[in-house]
């Protein structure tokens, strides 16, 4: 046998085994576990096998939102841990007087119950906030983190803070809500008919609340644990500004990728590029 014919059996080979890999990986069938984090219960959804990832979502919004990344990372062999938010699902707990600590506090029971050593974590918008957060408070807990729209230190524009206020905090038509969505949320030309539904509003209201309760010293550099920020570069809510400074103050744990053509949504505005950059970062 040549050379030429043992690489091409040995990519042959390769490509086998990595799909008996994701086969695998999708047979471990999805489940769901209550977890008890005392004032709240937590609601999780557990799907695959392998070393696991932790997802929190967007504010106002439920896990549900990483399903197209979490089936991917669970086809590359990882596992997905997806616990609801507060007042969201099955998951109960006080939403009175919260602060990111106390948020975190639930992702972190979740973490000692079903992992028990630290793991990734995956924070979309608010998310980030949070598991930038439960880095800071259970270093123990937590691997490494990767923050999609990470906001936090530049503000958005007055304009657009009035835009967003109006938005969370006055009731809307269908048809003004999707607008608004369209406005606050996509980039130009991108479909947001994808966030129309899936809103709860006193959660979120609720979780802005908290914003105001939680020093950003407290929470901004997320720990000491590396980082990859994952950007929309059209994201007028969380500025590409606040990523950049991420990347200059810690440039020995931050990685910065930014998504052209991407707003503030960014998961279902360039899925296959959020999770090839995911993918890249959890492989490298």
């Amino acid at each position: 046998m040549n050379v030429g014919t043992s690489i091409k059996v040995a990519l042959v080979i390769l490509a086998f085994l990595i799909c008996v890999h994701e086969v695998v990986a999708q047979s471990a069938p999805t489940r769901s576990q209550v977890i008890r984090a005392d004032p709240a219960t937590v609601q999780v959804t557990i799907n695959g096998r392998g070393e696991a990832i932790v997802f929190i979502p967007s504010r106002g919004r439920s896990v549900e939102d990483f399903d197209a990344l979490s089936n991917r990372l669970v086809r590359a062999g990882y596992q997905a841990i997806l616990p609801e938010p507060r007042g969201i699902g099955g998951s109960t707990g006080p939403l009175a007087d919260i602060t990111y600590h106390d948020l975190a506090s639930d992702v972190a029971a979740t973490i000692q119950s079903l992992v028990g050593h630290p793991v990734t974590v995956i924070g979309h918008d608010f998310g980030n906030r949070i598991a930038r957060t439960l880095a800071s408070d259970y270093p123990r807990l937590v691997k490494q983190l990767i923050l999609l729209s990470a906001g936090g230190m530049v503000p958005r524009s007055p304009e657009m803070e009035k835009v967003t206020t109006r938005f969370w905090e006055t009731t809307l038509s269908r048809e003004d809500r999707l607008t608004a969505i369209r406005q606050i949320f996509f980039a130009a030309g991108n479909d947001p008919r994808a966030w129309q539904d899936g809103w709860y509003f006193e959660v979120a209201r609720a979780q802005r609340a908290s914003d105001a309760r939680t020093p950003l010293k407290e929470w901004w550099a997320g720990g000491s644990v590396p980082m990859l920020v994952v950007q929309g570069t059209e994201d007028i809510v969380a500025v590409p500004e606040n990523a950049k400074r991420l990347a200059a103050e810690f440039p020995e744990r931050v990685t910065l990728v930014e998504i052209p053509h991407a707003g503030h949504a960014l998961l279902p505005e360039q899925p296959e590029q959020v999770q090839k950059a995911v993918l890249a970062y959890l492989r490298r």
